[in-house]
């Protein structure tokens, strides 16, 4: 808004006030001249209303719409979900996720194989509003989770104060056996959680509920509560037929109010929030259905009264409801049901270990020779994609002899094959088309591999944390073609973040930024990175020299701290 437009509007707010004004003064004018007129101590004049007619209330018309027939119809099988979360010993930082705003200037988060190199859960620079000290400037958007009345919680599930914390929350019935399925933040770190029917009595507590399995890559709960009866269920929709300007309808307990009901359209399909490893797994429909916080994990309904979608987030700049929402479809939400209600209650996904850079600009297509792709910017060592040849710089452009859309597309289809399966990659080599048949793996054991700082052949190209658990930071040796483009010499790529380690309190050291010096000492590669890491010992300050490669002419910073 230029500066002619923000005094037109400053005009109209202070006519605006003005004429309240006015009306004030006329209103106490007509008070005191109708007391003066009438007289006081409450006297009133005589008024015969003798032909004044009594007001008759009509007989009930029904009105009912598509909207009421469903509310009616989808209602019984919503349910209220209240948690309490106990004190701990022990205190943690605050909730913080990598959302941002769009003004953060936060460089696109690299995807990967199950494994993205964008930032991890709790190493953002956004925080949920009142939380940590990360870029909110005021105006910035923030994708806040619904978490009731409780608002963000710590890593302990504490409130701010130290004392019991509840929260509230919705959920949907899928099975008269009692299978409930909702969010995974509704009832992550709860020591108690009850679920309310609405056929329970006002006052009623709720039934005390079990965990069957969660699922933290799609934030999706599956709870159980056992009654002497079958409960109502709802009917699952397909979500790939949902269109966008289709009619919705978003059922659950706002702020605490049980059985709210609000309607809208999808405004978007497959959008996806979080850069990197957390939204791998989460693209959701957009819809400005009325949803705010204990909203989460309610239904989004079709016209036919199928759920389409289940309520999870909202970007908004005042933490509530501002017509953007967004809710995890509902194929996504069966698939991972089913596998939570199986023998060992857990999701299990397929894994080639690469990472990949997530968005490539088109002249790096042009330069590299391909139109759709991935372009693979490390390979994990002892892994499928190791085994079978591929390097860093190669394009996978098939599976199967499906070609590959982008890295949404190469995810997809990898997670969902079982490990030990196979599949046909193809893939272009330094300009030559390839092929290469690899079994698909675990993609726990890739995660943990990182997790627990190994390799299991002990290489050191991929992303390595060998020598560094006391920095908490996973590295890898700086792609050719991105070294190249930014014009750096040596350094090592931040493939991750641990939450809670020194690494994390280093305020401006983040995943996909690069390690040219560690206390004045050039580094040229992993190994010489972990050589000096392994070297530092508590009470050690420790200054990094990065580089962000994708702004490398605004120059190079300095960051640092003290070890603990």
């Amino acid at each position: 808004m230029n500066a002619w437009k923000v005094w037109i509007e400053k005009f109209r707010t202070r006519r605006l006030s003005f004429t309240f004004a006015i009306l004030a003064t006329l209103s106490a004018g007509i008070l005191i001249g109708s007391v003066m007129a009438h007289g006081v101590n409450g006297k009133e004049a005589s008024v015969d209303s003798s032909d004044a007619q009594p007001l008759q209330i009509p007989s009930p018309v029904n009105l009912s719409t598509d909207f009421t027939k469903i509310a009616k119809e989808v209602g019984p099988a919503v349910v209220n979900i209240n948690t309490v979360s106990y004190p701990k010993n022990s205190s943690g930082r605050g909730f913080q996720g990598n959302l941002q705003g769009p003004d953060d200037n936060t460089p696109d988060g690299d995807g990967q194989d199950g494994q993205g190199q964008g930032q991890a859960p709790g190493q953002g620079q956004g925080q949920a509003p009142g939380q940590g000290q990360g870029g909110d400037n005021g105006m910035q958007d923030f994708f806040n989770h619904f978490f009731g009345f409780g608002g963000p919680q710590g890593p302990e599930g504490q409130a701010p104060d130290g004392g019991e914390r509840e929260a509230l929350g919705s959920g949907f019935i899928v099975d008269p056996h009692g299978y409930i399925i909702t969010n995974n933040h509704v009832i992550d770190k709860a020591d108690k959680i009850n679920v309310k029917l609405t056929t329970d009595p006002v006052g009623y507590p709720g039934h005390p509920a079990k965990v069957v399995g969660i699922d933290k890559d799609t934030d999706i709960a599956v709870l159980k509560i056992t009654v002497d009866h079958p409960l109502p269920t709802i009917k699952l929709g397909n979500s790939d037929g949902t269109e966008v300007g289709d009619w919705v309808i978003a059922i659950g307990s706002p702020f605490g109010l049980n059985q709210t009901v609000t309607a809208g359209i999808i405004s978007s399909k497959n959008r996806s929030i979080e850069p990197g490893n957390p939204g791998e797994f989460q693209h959701f429909l957009q819809t400005d259905a009325a949803i705010n916080p204990g909203n989460s994990g309610g239904p989004l309904v079709n016209m036919d009264g199928q759920v389409i979608g289940m309520n999870t987030a909202i970007y908004t700049q005042s933490a509530g409801n501002e017509g953007i929402g967004f809710a995890m479809p509902a194929n996504s939400i069966a698939n991972v049901y089913n596998q939570l209600i199986g023998p060992e209650h857990k999701v299990v996904r397929g894994s080639i270990g690469i990472s990949f850079q997530s968005v490539v600009s088109p002249a790096v297509a042009h330069v590299y020779g391909f139109k759709n792709g991935v372009i693979i910017s490390s390979v994990q060592p002892g892994f499928p994609a190791a085994k079978a040849g591929l390097k860093a710089g190669d394009i996978i452009v098939s599976i199967d002899g499906r070609p590959v859309k982008d890295g949404d597309d190469l995810i997809s289809d990898i997670a969902s094959r079982k490990p030990g399966s196979t599949a046909t990659l193809g893939y272009i080599h330094n300009g030559k088309q390839q092929t290469a048949t690899i079994t698909i793996a675990n993609r726990a054991d890739m995660m943990a591999a990182l997790n627990n700082q190994t390799a299991p052949n002990g290489n050191s190209n991929g992303p390595q944390q060998n020598g560094t658990s006391k920095l908490g930071i996973s590295v890898s040796n700086v792609p050719p073609e991105m070294a190249s483009k930014a014009g750096i010499t040596g350094g090592v790529l931040i493939q991750g973040i641990r939450p809670g380690s020194f690494a994390d309190s280093v305020e401006g050291l983040a995943p996909g930024e690069v390690i040219l010096q560690m206390n004045r000492q050039p580094i040229t590669n992993v190994s010489d990175f972990q050589e000096m890491a392994s070297k530092l010992k508590s009470g050690d300050d420790v200054v990094f020299l990065i580089v962000d490669p994708e702004h490398a002419t605004l120059g190079n910073t300095y960051v640092g701290g003290t070890l603990p």
